[in-house]
């Protein structure tokens, strides 16, 4: 068999603002190809859980794209927090900011879980999720994220049984965080 390398052939920035939108030309085994890719940098998840209480930490965001689609419950969404990786910022890093940022827990480690795509059809972002004990005690301000980056968020602590029967009935519609939720229940936690 004659493998082809895929290979860029081009590539121009179409719009530069939040996010970077690209267009590329890659060249494959079935010809070349003019594709569009949304970048705006990899992105850390977590999803702390308190296995003496059965109790976990999401938020309840707002989400433009929610709204343009009509999907969601007006646009907000239920998920692990999560955010853009900074630069010269490791994902656990990244991961611990946002949980102080978004939910208002001051963690020391996380453990990593995976690194997926959440959509390589059309996005560069690698998503690292990772998973975090954390106790009462670990509560270090209100959380909500940070207003002058538009974020809209409301911190949720939901029983874990609740969650994993929002699991089973099909709840639960943001990616990142039914892989963290299923993580949690195949580890019996």
């Amino acid at each position: 068999m004659n493998e082809t390398k895929p290979t860029i052939l081009s590539r121009r920035i179409l719009y530069e603002g939040w996010n970077r939108l690209h267009e590329v030309v890659v060249s494959g085994r079935t010809g070349e190809h003019k594709r569009e890719i949304v970048d705006h940098g990899d992105a850390a998840s977590i999803l702390p859980y308190d296995p003496e209480r059965r109790t976990c930490l999401l938020v309840r965001q707002l989400r433009a794209p929610l709204l343009v689609r009509g999907g969601g419950d007006d646009g907000w969404l239920l998920e692990a927090c999560a955010g853009i990786i900074d630069p010269g910022e490791t994902p656990q890093e990244a991961a611990l900011r946002e949980a102080r940022e978004e939910l208002g827990l001051a963690l020391s480690a996380a453990e990593p879980v995976a690194s997926v795509y959440a959509a390589p059809g059309c996005l560069k972002e690698l998503s690292h999720l990772f998973l975090a004990p954390y106790r009462p005690a670990d509560r270090a301000g209100e959380g909500g994220g940070n207003h002058h980056e538009g974020e809209e968020i409301e911190v949720i602590e939901l029983c874990l049984h609740e969650l994993y029967a929002m699991v089973g009935e099909a709840r639960i519609a943001d990616a990142k965080t039914l892989i963290l939720v299923q993580t949690l229940m195949l580890r019996g936690i």
